[in-house]
């Protein structure tokens, strides 16, 4: 093992050993570089005559760039965008990032928690959190209606093998909590660590907790922790703070988790992708919530470093620009209000859905899927097989939709506009219609 790994891997077992324990092979030997990065940052501190260390080329004391690329970005010196990020991000992009989580997230006052670490997404966050925590044939524990990708990620790049549990109680009217506590306690008998993702609001299905269902959850993994199983948890926040109804827990499952005990490691994974509806500039984050008897800091600190270091191996950093471009508007005073409109145009289309797709005249033709958040809703077909029904309404009626599993569609109300809500469910049980009376 590189002895920078293995420096690491000391600091953190004398700080909580069950942390180290549940590291995956990857992760215990990550570590980051001190070879050129670590020599071109002491540089930059101490070079103020000549820095001939990064791999960079610079022209009149500042980077070299390109006129056709640079005058594509108004307002902002190429300096603050061309040069290479470092493989942590940005570091006031790190601070104001960690600032919000303490503003977004009130349960986290009092708790100390890792610096973000930014990540080209929240996809790239996920696999992330995979190299580090997950070995193959590692189980992680998912619902059974969960984002595709996970499988991908998880499944195909990892090798871990998923373990699912029914998400919704089979008459619609809630998360099955009973199955998920379930299939912990069988996996929790068979290893002696769990891995579990939790995605709320959900995709496909647009649902957020309760704040009973909310501490529920943090209470019983928090026992399974105390009973002597090692936790690790991560919170995939990707659609955080579009919560549309007032019971709906407002802040993540990460605030409840994150130091509640020393054999849970807490993973907070979100971004600007859907909080600021910044799609393409894939800008990610992942922070820790740990418990310890000793310095939370070097901790910490240790885990960032390998944290990087994977990010280092694979991408080396995320885009410059893309950071730059966030940090800027998050910086900017009309930032708040500016999010704030734009959830209200969500919400108002999460509504109007509700308002009509509980009609008695669909009764015949789907169930609804909780909903109360997110981007998506889902129903689930009576009769028709869902992919041949989205078929059919793509074909006949020019409408598109995503379908998933036997008899499930997803429907995106983010990308409807209100006046088209009650057109496409009409759409949707014209095609119900069409497929029965077919021979």
């Amino acid at each position: 093992m590189n002895p920078q790994a293995q420096e690491l891997n000391t600091v953190i077992q004398d700080v909580n050993p069950h942390i180290y324990e549940m590291l995956s092979r990857m992760g215990k030997e990550l570590f980051f570089p001190k070879g050129i990065l670590s020599q071109s940052a002491e540089a930059r501190k101490k070079a103020d005559k000549i820095n001939a260390t990064i791999g960079i080329a610079k022209e009149g004391g500042r980077v070299m760039n390109l006129p056709t690329i640079v005058r594509s970005v108004a307002g902002m010196e190429p300096d603050a965008y061309l040069p290479y990020a470092p493989s942590f991000g940005i570091p006031q992009l790190r601070k104001t990032w960690q600032s919000a989580l303490y503003q977004k997230n009130p349960s986290l006052a009092g708790k100390a928690i890792s610096l973000p670490v930014v990540t080209s997404g929240v996809t790239h966050g996920v696999s992330t959190f995979a190299d580090l925590w997950v070995d193959p044939e590692d189980r992680v524990i998912l619902p059974d209606m969960m984002w595709g990708n996970y499988t991908m990620t998880l499944s195909v790049r990892n090798r871990a093998v998923i373990s699912q549990y029914r998400t919704y109680k089979s008459d619609l009217s809630g998360l099955d909590l009973d199955a998920f506590e379930a299939v912990v306690e069988q996996e929790a008998q068979k290893a002696d660590k769990i891995i579990t993702i939790l995605n709320f609001p959900h995709n496909p299905t647009g649902y957020s907790i309760t704040r009973e269902e909310g501490e529920r959850i943090a209470a019983f993994l928090t026992d399974v922790a105390k009973r002597g199983t090692n936790v690790v948890v991560a919170c995939d926040d990707a659609y955080f703070g579009l919560f549309y109804e007032e019971e709906t827990m407002k802040e993540s499952l990460f605030s409840l988790l994150a130091g509640a005990d020393k054999r849970i490691v807490a993973v907070k994974l979100d971004g600007v992708t859907k909080e600021d509806y910044a799609w393409g500039l894939r800008t990610g984050f992942i922070t820790y919530g740990f418990s310890a008897e000793g310095s939370l800091e070097g901790l910490y600190e240790a885990l960032e470093k390998k944290t990087a270091g994977c990010i280092r191996g694979n991408i080396s950093n995320a885009s410059h620009l893309s950071q730059s471009i966030v940090l800027r508007s998050m910086e900017d005073q009309a930032y708040g209000g500016l999010k704030q409109e734009k959830f209200e145009v969500l919400k108002e289309r999460a509504l109007a859905v509700r308002d009509v797709v509980f009609n008695e005249e669909y009764a015949r033709a789907w169930d609804v899927y909780p909903f109360n958040s997110g981007y998506f809703m889902c129903i689930r077909l009576k009769r028709d097989n869902a992919e041949a029904l989205r078929l059919h309404l793509l074909e006949k009626y020019g409408t598109g939709l995503i379908s998933i599993g036997e008899n499930n569609l997803r429907i995106a109300f983010s990308c409807l506009e209100k006046s088209e809500v009650k057109l496409l469910f009409d759409t949707i049980l014209k095609g119900v219609v069409d497929l029965q009376e077919m021979p």
